[in-house]
């Protein structure tokens, strides 16, 4: 069952007016190759302890806040999607996919083609 979404315009906003925690879970190759969108949190999606260590880096991301508003994003928003579920599962409760990603899928353009602000992470 999908959960709700944000365009990546929307994440930016969020992010921006401080109302928002943007992860990024890209993998650190893919961090490098594209940047990180501007105000983003790198977390690798593939933790230690699969989903259960994920979720424990995203807890320790919004200081143990499992009702702060949080937004996820990838490359496209297939794995994203899939580790909101499983936020959702950890009992975590205003988790956003951001579903066009990075790089865009069906659902839009994505932040890169959007002209939107990335930061490079050339030591990622």
């Amino acid at each position: 069952q999908a959960g709700p979404e944000l365009t990546a315009a929307q994440a930016r906003e969020g992010v921006a007016s401080g109302g928002l925690t943007l992860i990024d879970i890209r993998t650190p190759g893919e961090w490098r190759q594209t940047g990180v969108a501007q105000g983003a949190q790198r977390i690798d999606m593939r933790q230690p302890g699969g989903p259960k260590g994920f979720a424990e880096a995203v807890t320790k991301a919004v200081d143990g806040n499992k009702d702060a508003p949080i937004a996820l994003i990838c490359r496209t928003g297939n794995r994203s999607g899939v580790m909101q579920a499983a936020l959702l599962e950890q009992g975590f409760t205003r988790v956003y996919n951001v579903r066009e990603g990075m790089a865009g899928s069906s659902a839009g353009a994505g932040w890169v083609r959007q002209g939107l602000p990335v930061e490079p992470c050339p030591n990622c």
